[in-house]
């Protein structure tokens, strides 16, 4: 899609979500202005309520009218949507988010007249949305040449052809035309079929129902390769035992309409605003309940934009037996880590392992949530799991063995620590994050530092803009007794960690080194300030910085056994 395209529509979206000016009358403006924080805060059922009060005392503002379509349409509610968005309508109002629930009632209710006589100039959705919904309304009535043809004006737009002859080929299979389909997904070397996950799936059965078997499951592997998801591996192993598989991406004109919006939808996911893209994943839920990309997409949304209540309701709508309960599970239960509720999340992830005991991402999603709950031996054992289920050449691999080494490495047992950096580094040596931590442990550690500086120096490299990463650079040159070295390298990781209690409390120490102690003092104090009362992070450890500002760094250095600055500085 043309990025003109993509910014026309964004640009649309902070229109819409806008609000202009309101008369302030007596009981007006608490709603409203309840209203608009509620929006604000993406509190989609506060916004519909707050709003509709508004409306009871403003009955002709059309802001509040459009703000309370949009909260409706937001939660899905198209049916409380619907009276306030026809009264814009019949008002000549022009707004997108009423066009948008008007097009669909009309498409819940298949009255494709209605939606074929709808002036598209002043009730426009969008070029392409509009130009679709009217190619599944003629299929709707039964003129499928006429469909086609609209199709087709379509794709003569520039940016659009990609989505017109995708949803050409849905209508031609959905009226059991598999050839003409499949002559669509095959040209130009199959590029259509492998445009995005539902075109590459619809080709494949599009395929099946021409007994071509063999062929939809070369389609299937060289679109998604050999890792397969549980619904992908639902499918091939449909496929491989000859099974014809039902067309049903979009079995009928509604489905079609669905369609258009997902398309949509996925295509502005990532570029346009969150709340708005979600107009569209909403919709085309509304309009095919069955969707579960759509709900996946609107549970998504939603997680993103902080309403984990509403997120974790949208995943539990994917149907147990469904092929994508994996993936609408693993989604919730990173809602529920996400909406503080660790327990219930690892609760989900824990009857996810029992029930998909092969699928390594539930072994990965699980490991992650222990380590960041500092159930690190628990985490070790889940991602043990996830690499024994996981491919030598597997991509992530590196990442499971860096995020066990982390683990090993908090529980104390260094050896099996560095094993798994140093292995994850035979995978990808260059990998920033791993050169880091083991560096920097190393530092720590007080081992090896020639090394752990070669590797901390090849991080900075790769990573300029990492403050972290350049904080570690600078800490083992000071640990190197290089102080002077290490002091514009501590200077800008406070630069791009400027509130970090750690990175500001090794700045102290390296003015201290240098003989700045004035400065040194600020930046302990500065990194006093940022440590969190229950921080239990040692590396900034509060009591440990008011003993330095105290009695200066030299004397905490002696009274904790290590050596003094002046050694390692004349050893450097």
């Amino acid at each position: 899609m043309p990025v003109s395209f993509l910014r026309t529509l964004t640009c649309a979206a902070a229109l819409l979500l806008s609000t202009a000016p309101l008369a302030t009358a007596e009981g007006l403006a608490g709603a409203y202005l309840a209203g608009r924080a509620a929006t604000y805060d993406s509190d989609f059922s506060a916004s519909a309520r707050y709003y509709t009060r508004a409306l009871v005392r403003d009955p002709q503002n059309v802001t509040l009218m459009e703000s309370l379509v949009y909260a409706q349409l937001a939660l899905g509610d198209v049916k409380s949507a619907l009276p306030v968005a026809r009264r814009m309508w019949d008002e000549g109002v022009r707004s997108q988010v009423a066009n948008i629930v008007m097009a669909g009632s009309f498409a819940l209710e298949d009255d494709y007249a209605a939606l074929l006589a709808r002036d598209e100039e002043q009730f426009e959705i969008s070029p392409l949305v509009d130009g679709l919904l009217d190619a599944w309304a003629h299929m709707g009535q039964g003129a499928v040449s006429l469909a086609l043809e609209t199709f087709d004006r379509v794709a003569e737009q520039e940016g659009l052809r990609f989505f017109a002859m995708y949803h050409k080929a849905l209508a031609l299979a959905s009226v059991g035309d598999y050839e003409g389909a499949e002559a669509l997904f095959s040209d130009n070397g199959g590029q259509l079929g492998r445009s995005s996950r539902r075109a590459a799936i619809a080709r494949v059965q599009v395929l099946s129902q021409l007994g071509r078997n063999t062929q939809a499951l070369e389609v299937l592997v060289d679109s998604f390769g050999a890792g397969f998801d549980p619904a992908l591996t639902d499918l091939a192993d449909k496929l491989a035992a000859g099974e014809t598989v039902d067309f049903s991406i979009a079995a009928n004109p509604r489905d079609g309409m669905s369609e258009v919006f997902y398309s949509l939808g996925q295509a502005l996911s990532g570029e346009a605003a969150n709340d708005y893209v979600l107009m569209y994943a909403r919709m085309a839920t509304v309009l095919n309940p069955a969707h579960v990309d759509a709900i996946l997409l609107s549970a998504g949304l939603l997680d993103q934009i902080g309403r984990y209540d509403l997120s974790i309701a949208a995943y539990k709508q994917v149907p147990r037996e469904h092929p994508d309960f994996h993936a609408a599970e693993l989604g919730r239960a990173e809602a529920l880590r996400r909406a503080a509720n660790p327990q219930a999340a690892a609760e989900v992830l824990e009857q996810l392992a029992r029930d998909f005991p092969d699928h390594g991402a539930v072994y990965v999603d699980l490991g992650d949530l222990k380590r960041q709950q500092e159930d690190y031996a628990g985490a070790v054992e889940a991602y043990d799991r996830a690499l024994a289920l996981s491919e030598a050449e597997a991509p992530n691999r590196w990442f499971l063995l860096y995020a066990r080494g982390i683990c090993h490495e908090r529980l104390k047992m260094w050896d099996k620590a560095e094993a798994d950096f140093r292995a994850a580094l035979e995978i990808d040596p260059d990998q920033p994050q791993v050169l880091n931590y083991l560096g920097y442990s190393l530092v720590e550690r007080q081992e090896k530092l020639d090394e752990a500086l070669a590797m901390i120096e090849r991080a900075v490299a790769a990573r300029p803009d990492s403050g972290y990463i350049v904080d570690s650079l600078g800490w083992v040159l000071y640990r190197l007794g290089r102080y002077v070295d290490a002091v514009d390298h501590m200077e800008r990781a406070v630069e791009l960690m400027p509130v970090d209690p750690v990175v500001n409390d090794h700045l102290g120490d390296v003015y201290w080194a240098v003989g700045r102690k004035l400065e040194a003092e600020f930046q302990w104090k500065r990194a006093l300030s940022f440590v969190k009362p229950d921080d239990a992070d040692a590396e900034a450890n509060p009591t440990r910085i008011r003993r330095k500002l105290e009695v200066g760094l030299d004397a905490v250095l002696a009274e904790e056994g290590a050596e003094p600055l002046k050694v390692a500085n004349d050893g450097g």
